[in-house]
């Protein structure tokens, strides 16, 4: 198979002769569907060198312009919404109806979010006798994930463009045939040479690279929490701004007085939403004890109907991770009441939807991070017990509350130690702020505080 031409740098594809190629897999059937450059430390420095040159004129361009500008990429992503659906579904596994609705659907809503946002933003701002202004951090280095590919793009170069910076993308090995679409679409809709840049690669080439760079003003990252402490590491010592979306373990807590049967359904299918590759999943079930078993047989006939409906998992590393854990979590006293770690089909990276009963909040299921369709449900005694349960990680990302009285729900999240909580099954909001507590992470994303990341404040007194 041919590589594609080059990478995207400086407003054009730059042929990419004498590099090492990657091969794209599909996980359903483990074809090679196609391949792209291994960009070098020399492509990182190349595309960054652009993304400097053209910061200037990108910056000084008027925020209603470049609320256009934003407005054309959406439009552009918006008529290639089909392609962009099946692209996700053919190197991430996701079905096709899934890749429709949440992978190229809310990307798209978020980019027309941020055509609406910087031409309303205030960037300027009376404080008493002071002007306060707020400018653009500059250069920024935005390395992202394979779990929702096009939406950590749009989620991270949207708000560094609409604040006037300019970015540089280093997307993950394993999606990256969906980034060179947003970056076609970039083209497309005639963003300036060198406000965006594309380089692919291995993330222990390209990343560190990127994130190294003297001239990288801003590292927006979203991964592990173990890369993103290396991230952070390597940021501070250049004294550089970091924004880290990192891992989760997140609970949804079902109290007593909530609708049961509701809240485990919908708190299976959120584990069980994109192969369970999400880090905002509510993967730590909690339910008093009184309506444990009860609870069981929910979840287990509710994770049972996935059995033929959930995608693979990304890659053959990850499907050997997430079935340890399922042993894992069986050595240390977990049941199994679904699912388990033999595969459930011959070809493909796939795990059967997983349901861990008796997990206590010390297992390794209940504290680490699994990235796969695998539900571990405790038991607690009362509000206080629960409450020390859910807070009881090094993670804070998300989470969810049920109860039968939504004052209850709420006096309850508002104790948890996490960034954003769903009551009684509240539904996305992609304007709200996201991001974590604790070892989740640092800085937020999305809407107006997602905008702010990538903005500066200088004051002028008079």
């Amino acid at each position: 198979m041919k590589a594609h031409d080059g990478m995207y740098i400086d407003g054009a594809w730059r042929p990419a002769e004498g590099r090492d190629v990657i091969e794209v897999v599909n996980p359903a059937d483990e074809r090679v569907i196609g391949t792209v450059p291994a960009g070098t430390a020399e492509d990182v420095d190349a595309a960054v060198r652009a993304a400097r040159a053209a910061l200037p004129g990108w910056s000084a361009t008027a925020p209603a312009e470049r609320a256009a500008r934003l407005a054309a990429l959406r439009d552009v992503l918006a008529a290639r919404e089909e392609e962009i659906a099946e692209t996700v579904t053919a190197e991430l596994g996701s079905p096709l109806a899934f890749s429709r609705t949440v992978h190229a659907g809310v990307p798209i809503a978020v980019a027309g979010s941020y055509a609406d946002l910087a031409a309303t933003y205030a960037f300027e701002e009376k404080v008493g006798n002071s002007t306060v202004y707020h400018e653009p951090v500059g250069v920024v280095g935005a390395i992202t994930p394979w779990n929702y590919p096009l939406h950590q793009i749009v989620a991270k170069a949207a708000p560094a463009l609409a604040a006037g910076c300019t970015v540089v993308l280093k997307p993950a090995e394993d999606t990256p045939l969906t980034a060179r679409l947003f970056a076609g679409a970039v083209d497309e809709a005639g963003l300036p040479a060198g406000v965006f840049n594309l380089v692919t690669g291995l993330g222990p080439v390209a990343g560190p690279a990127l994130a190294e760079h003297p001239d990288v003003d801003l590292v927006s990252f979203t991964g592990s929490t173990a890369v993103g402490r290396r991230i952070g590491a390597i940021a501070g010592a250049a004294v550089k701004k970091v924004a880290l979306e990192l891992g989760g373990k997140s609970a949804n807590v079902i109290l007593p007085s909530a609708d049961l049967a509701r809240a485990v359904n919908v708190g299976v299918a959120n584990v069980m939403s994109n192969s369970g590759q999400t880090c905002s999943a509510w993967t730590r079930m909690l339910v008093h004890r009184d309506q444990y078993e009860e609870a069981l047989t929910l979840a287990a006939t509710a994770a049972a109907k996935y059995g033929e409906r959930i995608g693979p998992v990304v890659n053959a590393k990850q499907r050997a991770r997430v079935r340890g854990y399922i042993e894992k979590g069986v050595a240390e006293g977990a049941r199994l009441v679904a699912g388990g770690p033999e595969s459930p089909r011959e070809r493909g990276y796939f795990v059967s939807p997983t349901v861990l009963a008796d997990v206590t909040p010390e297992m390794t299921v209940a504290q680490e991070e699994i990235f796969g369709p695998v539900l571990s449900i405790l038991r607690y005694d009362d509000e206080e017990d629960a409450l020390r349960i859910a807070n009881g990680t090094v993670y804070g990302l998300a989470g969810a509350v049920w109860a039968g009285d939504e004052a209850e729900a709420v006096a309850f999240a508002r104790r948890m130690d996490t960034g954003q909580v769903d009551i009684n099954g509240g539904r996305f909001n992609p304007l709200a702020p996201f991001g974590g507590y604790k070892q989740s992470g640092v800085g937020r994303e999305l809407g107006a505080h997602g905008l702010t990341e990538y903005l500066q404040t200088k004051s002028l007194q008079f």
